[in-house]
């Protein structure tokens, strides 16, 4: 398995409805689009990563749900942002990873 991420540049700015399309035809991959319309691919993260992720995810789930604090959502979780991105959670996964070995 290839762990490189692609970049494509795009002739017209995807829609979300095409970006929702071709992520739900290509499930082994993961979309997203900046904010100048370039597509990126992202690799699947590896048994190890994986394996610590859903460990965090439940972790924060419990506590969060414990103490009534909101909602919690996987590092997949596409979001639009204001510029038009349409970005995945991976890097506050990232720092949750930090804080929990801190």
């Amino acid at each position: 398995m290839t762990s490189e991420k692609i970049t494509v540049q795009s002739l017209y700015t995807v829609t979300d409805e095409e970006l929702m399309l071709m992520s739900s035809q290509n499930p082994e991959l993961r979309f997203e689009r900046n904010a100048n319309g370039t597509l990126e691919t992202i690799p699947p993260t590896g048994g190890i990563s994986g394996n610590r992720e859903i460990k965090a995810g439940a972790y924060l789930l419990n506590w969060v749900e414990s103490q009534d604090l909101g909602e919690v959502f996987s590092s997949s979780t596409g979001f639009r942002l204001a510029n038009m991105a349409v970005r995945c959670l991976r890097q506050a996964t990232s720092c949750l990873r930090l804080m929990l070995l801190l």
